[in-house]
């Protein structure tokens, strides 16, 4: 046998360990970059529960949070391709870190292999309960009258991009200050740590109902129809428009039919009604995205992020 014949050899079993990975009864690692108690760990945990009865696997949420979701991403892009390991992500990790972290270890338009859409939401700006900020308009009102004394939390860079672009159309001088995960910010909005953060609108919701917090405006160019009473910012700041969206993806070399196999089990489970129920109940909607879609929506929000970075003259840090 002349080597060429051997390492062929010694190559099969390799791929069919990989195919393998897709029969029924094995356990697969779903790696969140942001902690528990964030969005993108609640639309992970919704979609996980219902693809592991779709598929007949055993899939597990496992939060590894830090570096703008560089650490969880990265888990992802080391492991094998072998359909034991998976990313759901943000557009943090999937597009803007591009454009926000100096000596990207990975990109996201070549180093992942692109899934499915997962969820489709917004932020919504939050200031403590008893503040006497009552609208967006008071509060640009307040920032200004204290420039570079009115603290913002974020833990994604798609917020730190919000917070810059705020800065730039209303002239304020918001201070963002970096967090790990949303559940941090918004006990340091509760405890006067923070004057404001910006979270996702289960949290909102959770903190509004609950008289902790209350909501001043949200990201999205219209209103959520999961909170119609809450503004957009673009209402004063026209053209303001940061959607946040959440997707699978996995190691590069994830075999074709496991990759069609996981997007049909993502969009089977996103048509059943009591998820898109608790998808409201969160202030999302789920992102129904194929492989191929949700590969060209990375490059273009990738290019977008990037564009905006440096338009509001944001450096790579």
């Amino acid at each position: 046998m002349d080597k060429r014949t051997f390492l062929k050899s010694m190559a099969l079993p390799l791929v069919a360990s990989a195919g393998d990975a897709f029969a029924q009864g094995h356990t697969v690692r779903v790696v969140t970059p942001l902690p528990a108690g964030s969005s993108l760990d609640s639309v992970a945990r919704l979609l996980s529960q219902r693809m592991s009865k779709i598929l007949g696997d055993t899939l597990i949420v496992d939060n590894r949070a830090g570096a703008n979701g560089v650490i969880g991403t990265m888990d992802v892009v080391r492991a094998a391709p072998d359909g034991l390991t998976l990313l759901c992500a943000s557009n943090s990790m999937l597009a803007a870190n591009m454009a926000f972290v100096k000596d990207m270890p990975y990109d996201p338009r070549k180093n992942v292999a692109p899934i499915g859409g997962a969820s489709l939401t917004n932020h919504v700006l939050m200031v403590k309960a008893n503040s006497p900020i009552h609208s967006f308009a008071d509060f640009i009102a307040f920032a200004k009258s204290r420039p570079g004394k009115v603290s913002i939390g974020y833990s994604t860079t798609n917020v730190q991009l919000q917070i810059a672009t705020i800065n730039k159309l209303a002239g304020t001088q918001l201070t963002p200050i970096p967090y790990k995960g949303t559940p941090a910010t918004l006990s340091d909005v509760i405890g006067g740590v923070l004057d404001a953060t910006l979270t996702d609108p289960g949290n909102a919701l959770a903190q509004s109902k609950g008289g902790q917090l209350r909501a001043l405006a949200i990201s999205s160019l219209k209103r959520n129809p999961a909170t119609p009473d809450w503004p957009a910012i673009s209402e004063t700041l026209p053209g303001f428009d940061f959607p946040s969206w959440n997707a699978f993806a996995g190691p590069v070399g994830l075999p074709k039919a496991a990759i069609d196999k996981l997007s049909a089990a993502i969009e089977q489970a996103q048509k059943q009604k009591d998820l898109v129920d608790q998808f409201a109940a969160l202030g999302t909607v789920p992102l129904v995205m194929g492989p191929d879609q949700l590969k060209a929506f990375i490059d273009s929000e990738t290019a977008k992020w990037v564009k905006l970075a440096r338009e509001a003259n944001i450096q790579p840090q």
